[in-house]
């Protein structure tokens, strides 16, 4: 998790009140939502921050939401800093690789599902299977399947390694009950997660 500082990027000779548009991702705008709708300033998507930074140089009524560093890269004025509507702004960042982690003395492992149906305890009866065999969840999260309203996938952290025969029990039930499962990885728990 890194603390993340959104700041309000321009070109060089323009002013806030020269701004009416506003360019970033889809994630940097929404967390600077409240700042946005207070100056009444109209967030426009990009597909990242730099794109964003980037794109403005041409452009005299539009600003960007991005870092310090791509400011620098594409010599821009920041004219607001820390715009962000929430002072514990973090995002999570992953390292993906081919290999497995090794394990380690305390691990944790992300999986994704997805639920047959939106019934009533359906996600209920999947959590079961980690309570009662005392496995602590550390996240639960949920994200439109864009498949069909109102169906979701599911992102579970939990404590311990794929490898672990109770986890690998558990994981097997799990596929039964779900349409897909995927196991995104096992990996050693940094120390200010205990």
């Amino acid at each position: 998790m890194l603390p993340i500082n959104h700041h309000l990027i321009a070109k060089k000779g323009r002013k806030i009140q020269d701004i009416k548009y506003v360019y970033s991702h889809s994630q940097a705008l929404a967390q600077c939502q409240d700042y946005l709708e207070i100056r009444e300033l109209k967030p426009l998507f990009t597909l990242s921050t730099s794109d964003a930074v980037k794109l403005i140089a041409e452009k005299d009524d539009s600003a960007a939401i991005g870092t310090f560093r791509s400011a620098r890269l594409y010599d821009m004025n920041i004219l607001d800093k820390n715009i962000q509507d929430t002072d514990n702004n973090e995002t999570r960042f992953i390292i993906l690789s081919k290999n497995c982690a090794l394990k380690s003395e305390n691990n944790k492992t992300s999986i994704l599902f997805g639920t047959y149906k939106d019934n009533p305890g359906e996600l209920y009866n999947i959590l079961g299977f980690f309570a009662t065999n005392n496995i602590n969840l550390t996240k639960i999260e949920s994200r439109p399947s864009k498949e069909r309203l109102g169906k979701y996938i599911f992102f579970l952290d939990f404590e311990g390694h794929k490898d672990d025969e109770v986890l690998k029990e558990i994981l097997d039930k799990i596929k039964t009950k779900t349409y897909f499962m995927k196991i995104l990885g096992s990996y050693p728990l940094l120390q200010n997660e205990h």
